[in-house]
């Protein structure tokens, strides 16, 4: 089966991707298909695709650590990321928002003739657009992802002192190192509104690690302020259109 169809089974539960396996075995005489790889949450998955060569991915929605829309975030990040079909036992409601967005899906408990229909399209697709999964889950990603010499680093947001848009990069800044990450400052502003305040037109800070201000130089005749965090050397400054708002938060 030089031609099959690679597969890679994402699931926190051993007898899911069993299952799976055995229902892709099933299929093989009508659509090539053979099992690659299983990972149980995300983050195996992504180090996992990192050795090992796929065109689809079968993952369950709902898992601890890293759920399925978010992995599939990820691994867009990947050099080839695979196309990607969701495993979920979702409502009606939910899956009406796959069916919006035009991404494949297989309801729990799986048959065959759903999932050979599946395989059949997969041969076809490519992988699935940021702005279609950034719509599709509500909840803030845990992690950023930043790809480094072939392989995705994940950061998780939990450690980001700041977010700051250089050029068309956005540099991550954690107590222990930087990572670049090519997304929009504005769309991270708006997913992790939460746990991050903008101080800056090209800045954002984490709320939780803001230790104080200090007053800087005045400029055009106006005082100006820097905002100090925890873990990190660098004082960041604060303009004056954002001052009024961190400030509010500072007291609050």
């Amino acid at each position: 089966m030089s031609n099959a169809l690679r597969v890679v089974l994402i699931d926190d539960e051993a007898p899911a991707r069993s299952r799976l396996k055995e229902l892709i075995a099933d299929c093989a005489p009508l659509v090539p298909a053979r099992v690659v790889g299983e990972a149980g949450n995300g983050r195996e998955a992504l180090e996992l695709l990192a050795r090992v060569s796929a065109d689809l991915v079968l993952v369950d929605i709902r898992m601890p650590q890293m759920s399925g829309i978010e992995f599939a975030r990820h691994a867009l990040a990947l050099e080839s990321p695979p196309a990607v079909i969701f495993v979920t036992a979702y409502d009606e409601y939910a899956i009406k928002a796959f069916e919006l967005r035009a991404l494949d899906y297989l309801l729990k408990p799986v048959r065959r003739a759903r999932l050979l229909a599946a395989l059949s399209r997969a041969r076809g697709m490519s992988a699935p657009g940021r702005e279609a999964l950034r719509g599709l889950e509500s909840a803030p990603r845990r992690h950023l992802s930043v790809p480094e010499r072939g392989r995705i680093s994940l950061v998780p947001v939990a450690d980001i002192l700041y977010l700051k848009a250089e050029l068309k990069y956005v540099t991550i800044r954690t107590a222990g190192r930087e990572y670049l990450l090519e997304e929009s400052l504005t769309h991270l502003e708006q997913e992790f509104a939460e746990a991050f305040v903008r101080v800056h037109r090209n800045c954002l800070v984490a709320k939780s690690r803001i230790r104080g201000f200090e007053k800087a130089e005045a400029q055009e005749g106006e005082q100006s302020w820097v905002v100090q965090l925890e873990g990190c050397a660098e004082k960041l400054a604060v303009s004056r259109r954002q001052w009024q708002q961190v400030k509010e938060l500072a007291a609050g």
